[in-house]
């Protein structure tokens, strides 16, 4: 069955990825797919232009359910989790003032609470509240299944563009990506990094196909590959695509250059 293929979405063709000449090895779980007792291999036509070993190896056994065992040494994580206290510890000393009107402006903006809680999944299908300033009406997640039909993303995602729900200062938080400041208490906590796949509601979660599963591998972040290269795709296949290049090619210097590229992404006000 075929595992890996190129798409027609010019998308992937583009910054960090692009196709090799001879595809190169990588390990990842085929779920559904018989190997032999010790492992499976795929080839995957795609790198990254900083080439690491792969943040997570993922190796699949008789019935094809993958046993994930965490490539990188512990310096590794331990330098990625110094760079995350360090950098948001930073953000927020510098951002305070900011944070603080923000807060004071979602009050009087409406009625309802400043921090908006949603409960996320993290690494491994952990559960935990991922902190927003608030950007819609206080009730508005029972009136999500009433807009299910709006919905403009495909597979377990949900947007609207203009969802009536959102406030008129929370459309300007969401444009510049400002609703997300709070989710530094995230990094500090240890519950997301700076930099990873973006961490799904529960829900949404619940669609996902065995092969899906791989993205919780690892820690979610604030920003990631999808952020800085294909933001406004609604396209789940392509999120997939990046977020698992993210967690092949791992490395400091690959999430310092996402770090780099999601400050132009933000200033362009290209956010939902």
């Amino acid at each position: 069955m075929p595992v890996n293929r190129r798409t027609s979405d010019p998308l992937a063709e583009r910054a960090l990825l692009w196709p090799l000449r001879k595809p190169a090895r990588s390990r990842v779980p085929i779920a559904g797919q018989i190997s032999s007792p010790a492992k499976a291999t795929i080839r995957t036509p795609y790198f990254l232009a900083t080439d690491r070993r792969p943040l997570v190896q993922c190796v699949s056994d008789r019935d094809g359910v993958g046993r994930h065992a965490e490539s990188v040494a512990g310096m590794g994580r331990l330098l990625k989790r110094m760079m995350d206290v360090l950098l948001s510890s930073l953000a927020s000393l510098f951002l305070w003032p900011l944070i603080v009107v923000i807060g004071v402006a979602v009050k009087l903006d409406s009625p309802g609470p400043v921090i908006y809680r949603s409960l996320r999944v993290g690494k491994c299908g952990r559960e935990f509240d991922c902190y927003k300033f608030r950007t819609m009406v206080a009730g508005s997640d029972a009136l999500k299944e009433s807009l299910n039909r709006l919905n403009q993303r495909r597979g377990p995602f949900f947007k609207i563009a203009d969802d009536p729900r959102v406030t008129r200062f929370g459309r300007f938080l969401r444009k510049y990506s400002l609703d997300e400041l709070p989710q530094l208490w995230n990094v500090l906590k240890g519950d997301m990094s700076l930099v990873g796949p973006r961490p799904l509601p529960v829900e949404d979660c619940a669609q996902y196909a065995p092969g899906h599963r791989r993205r919780l591998d690892v820690i979610p972040g604030v920003t990631g590959l999808w952020q800085v290269m294909a933001r406004a795709n609604p396209s789940f296949e392509i999120c997939m695509m990046l977020d698992l290049a993210y967690i092949q090619k791992w490395s400091l210097l690959l999430d310092c250059r996402i770090l780099l590229k999601t400050i132009p992404a933000v200033l362009s006000g290209e956010g939902q």
